[in-house]
This record gives C-alpha cells, structure tokens and sequence, in this order.
C-alpha cells in the first residue's frame, strides 16, 4: 500500500494543504512539496497565515491529484496529517535538496533561509487512495502510525450510479 501512495507522491509536485485558522474556518492553499516515503515537505513563509495556523493546530488536510479526461485515470490521495516545522539543520538542509530536486527551476533562487522560511514537515496519520482504474469512486483508506500502517479500510463499492459503463475493463 506504501507503494501506491509514493508512487501518486511522486507524480505530483502540488498539493492542496488546509489549515485551521484562529477563528475555526479552514484555509486552503496551493504549496510545492517533496517526499521522503510517506513523509510530505514543503516550505512557508514564517510570516504567513499557514505558518501561524500550524503553530497553533498542527492538523492540516492535504489533497493531491490532477484533472483527467477519462474518469478512469484518476489517483489522487486525500491526507489527514501532522505537520511540523523541521528544526534539526541537516533534516532542514536534506528536505531543502529534496524541494530543490522537485523543482529544479527554483535551484537559480537563494535557498530558503530559517529566520524568513519554515521548512515543515507533513505525517500522514489517514489517507484515502482513490484510484479509479479499478473502479469509478474506488477508494481504500489507509490508517498510518510511526511504524508505518496500522489499518486499512476495504474499498468503497461506490460507484456513483455510474455502474457498468465505467466499470474496469
């Protein structure tokens, strides 16, 4: 299952990262990001509303996924997760290289520097896996713990009303 949540990662340099803001109303923004496995990283301005609504609540949900034009090539994960600012400098400097690897046209900018950007880390604690090669609304859930999975949900039979026209071949 690992496999196939890396591998969606590792198609993607974008992802939708929601944050809970001071008054309870979630925010919702676009970030590049690099994984390391399972492990999401990405970097935010320290002054930025994504940075102080993480100080205060470290739950974030992420999405990832692109727009398709058949229906059966979607994959796309949605994560509920820890994030957390990287504060050890070779665990900052090695997620930095692994942004920089993504998004080789930001390798012409300085590097981020700590007293203006925070490296964060995202742990993903649930994500759903939505893969509908193997049918329309498919999804498996998957519960996730230090050690890695913990739990997984069958897949969702769901497809929508659809039926048969949309169905594997």
């Amino acid at each position: 299952m690992d496999d196939r949540i890396t591998a969606i990662l590792a198609s993607h340099r974008l992802m939708a990262i929601s944050t809970l803001m001071r008054d309870g109303w979630p925010q919702t923004t676009l970030v590049g990001f690099a994984n390391e496995g399972l492990l999401i990283y990405f970097v935010i301005s320290r002054e930025g509303q994504k940075f102080a609504n993480i100080q205060r609540d470290q739950r974030v949900a992420i999405a990832i996924g692109r727009d398709v034009d058949d229906p059966k090539q979607i994959k796309e994960l949605a994560i509920a997760a820890e994030a957390s600012e990287v504060t050890d400098p070779q665990q900052r400097e090695r997620a930095i290289d692994l942004l920089l690897q993504r998004r080789p046209g930001l390798t012409s900018l300085p590097r981020p520097n700590s007293a203006q950007s925070a490296v964060m880390r995202a742990a993903p604690r649930l994500v759903t896996i939505s893969d509908y090669s193997r049918g329309f609304g498919h999804a498996d859930v998957v519960t996730l713990g230090p050690a890695g999975i913990i739990d997984m949900e069958p897949a969702r039979p769901d497809d929508w009303g659809f039926g048969a026209m949309i169905r594997p071949s």
